[in-house]
Formats: structure tokens, C-alpha cells, sequence
């Protein structure tokens, strides 16, 4: 069983041996692996980091969400309408 495009976000970056690979030559190098190293690949998927996979160095990037202390994404500076007191 191979990585599904869906399982590739838009919020990471994917890079082997440096370079950023693109979406179908992942799932075309995946689907060699064993079912560990899948289930491996997708567990770095969800944190990122370096780690190796048959041998071909990864290395995932995930883009940070500015989230609350909730869990929600942050809604930035509410303006109040009204005057101005500085």
C-alpha cells in the first residue's frame, strides 16, 4: 500500500537528499516500502524532522500555525470601534 496524494499536505515541505521532491515521485518511491516504513513515513509526516528511509535521507518541514492556547487559530488584532485615546 502507497502514500495517497491526500496524506501529502500543502503545510510541509518534503526534501531528499536536499532537494524538494514533488508529490508523485513520493508516492512512486513509496510504494516499495513495508508497511513499517509507511506507517513510519506518516507518523514524520505529522511532526517532521530528518530520519532515513531505505537508505534515501528525508528531511520533512511542516509550516507553523500560529494557534491559541485553546487550540484555534488565532484571529489576529480586534479593532474596537470609537475613539482613539493614546
Amino acid at each position: 500500500m502507497a502514500l495517497k496524494k491526500q496524506s501529502i499536505r500543502s503545510t510541509m515541505t518534503i526534501l531528499v537528499k536536499g532537494v524538494e521532491i514533488p508529490k508523485d515521485e513520493l508516492i512512486t518511491l513509496s510504494e516499495s516500502w513495508s508497511e513499517q516504513q509507511e506507517s513510519f513515513f506518516r507518523k514524520m509526516l505529522k511532526q517532521g524532522g530528518k530520519f532515513k528511509v531505505k537508505g534515501l535521507p528525508f528531511e520533512i518541514r511542516l509550516k507553523e500555525r500560529i494557534l491559541t492556547s485553546k487550540g484555534e487559530k488565532d484571529g489576529g488584532i480586534q479593532q474596537i470601534p470609537g475613539e482613539k485615546t493614546f
